[in-house]
C-alpha cells in the first residue's frame, strides 16, 4: 500500500507533463485508426466519441451498479469487501484486467485513492478505459508522495483529520473504491443510486 492546467484534463498541477511511452497495443490501435481515416471509413470525431463514451459512461456504469448494490444490500457489501472479484462477478462483470479485484471502503475517518505507480493498471470491467490523467507521470508519482495536495488540486478536499490511504494497482491486483453513500438518498432506488456514482469517486479522486 503506498492517490489541468499543464496539458491533460483533470490531472494534478505542479509537474511538467511528459507522455508515457505508447504500449504495443496503443501503437497498433493508432495505426488502425489512421488507416481507417485515410480510407474514409471513419472520421476522428467518431473515434473520439466512442472512446469518450467507454471512458466516461459505459464502462464506469458497471462499477456504479456494483457500488449502488453495496449501498442498498448489506450482505452484498460484506461479500464485496471480503472478495471483490467474486462479488463483482455476481453482477456479471469480470475478465481480463479484473481477475483479482480488491474493494476498499471510504469511511468518515478514511479516504481511499487508487494509483498505478509503474504503468496504468486499471479495473477495466468496472471502470472502462483509464482516463488520460490516470496514466500520466505526475499523477502516478505525486499521488504517492503528496496525496492530500494532489487531491486538492483535482477538486477533492479531504479534511486534515481524515486519513488518506493510497492503493497501488498492479498486474496482480486492481482496486475499486467504495465511496460513501450520499446523504439524503434513503428512498432512492438502486438505479437512481447508480446514477449518482462517478468514475472519479470509484478511483478516489472525488468524494
Amino acid at each position: 500500500m503506498s492517490a489541468s492546467d499543464d496539458g491533460y484534463d483533470h490531472g494534478p498541477k505542479g509537474d511538467h507533463h511528459h507522455p508515457a511511452p505508447l504500449t504495443d497495443v496503443e501503437v497498433r490501435t493508432r495505426a488502425l485508426e489512421e488507416l481507417l481515416r485515410e480510407k474514409g471509413l471513419v472520421d476522428e470525431s467518431f473515434v473520439d466519441a466512442v472512446v469518450s463514451a467507454y471512458e466516461n459512461d459505459i464502462g464506469p456504469m458497471n462499477g456504479a451498479r456494483v457500488v449502488a448494490r453495496a449501498w442498498i444490500d448489506p450482505a452484498y457489501r460484506g461479500r464485496l469487501l471480503a472478495n471483490g472479484t467474486a462479488a463483482i462477478a455476481e453482477l456479471g462483470y469480470g475478465g481480463p484486467e479484473g481477475d483479482h479485484m480488491v474493494v476498499v471502503e471510504n469511511t468518515p475517518d478514511v479516504h481511499n485513492v487508487v494509483v498505478c505507480t509503474l504503468c496504468s493498471c486499471y479495473p477495466w470491467p468496472v471502470l472502462g478505459l483509464p482516463p488520460t490523467w490516470y496514466k500520466s507521470p505526475p499523477y502516478r508519482s505525486r499521488m504517492v508522495r503528496e496525496p492530500r495536495a494532489v487531491l486538492a488540486e483535482m477538486g477533492c478536499d479531504v479534511p486534515d483529520e481524515v486519513e488518506i490511504r493510497v492503493w497501488d494497482s498492479s498486474a496482480e491486483v486492481r482496486y475499486l473504491v467504495l465511496p460513501a453513500r450520499p446523504m439524503g438518498t434513503e428512498g432512492a432506488s438502486e438505479d437512481e443510486l447508480a446514477g449518482t456514482v462517478t468514475r472519479d469517486a470509484m478511483i478516489g479522486v472525488a468524494r
